[in-house]
């Protein structure tokens, strides 16, 4: 499934926060310097939805705020994972 989030890299904690309007918003604790924080973002992903971090691929937005990842799971099982985290 594919994933469109906002990720803020740089946070005091790591957090996914599903927004009013139905989108996702992931604070990380990673930096964003050299592609640090995707690389933390994808493991930090990975713990969350309990997968390994070959399933899950930055697709866009490598230096945006905005991400779009490929996640080799069902959208429900991703869902699921998200919410109660």
């Amino acid at each position: 499934m594919k994933l469109r989030i906002k990720v803020k890299p740089g946070s005091k904690t790591d957090e996914v926060i599903h927004e009013t309007d139905g989108s996702w918003k992931i604070k990380i604790k990673g930096q964003p310097v050299e592609g640090k924080a995707n690389k933390y973002l994808v493991e930090y992903l990975s713990e969350v939805l309990q997968l390994p971090k070959s399933k899950i691929v930055l697709l866009k937005g490598e230096t945006n705020s905005f991400k779009t990842l490929e996640i080799d799971a069902e959208e429900s099982y991703v869902l699921e994972k998200l919410s109660a985290a």
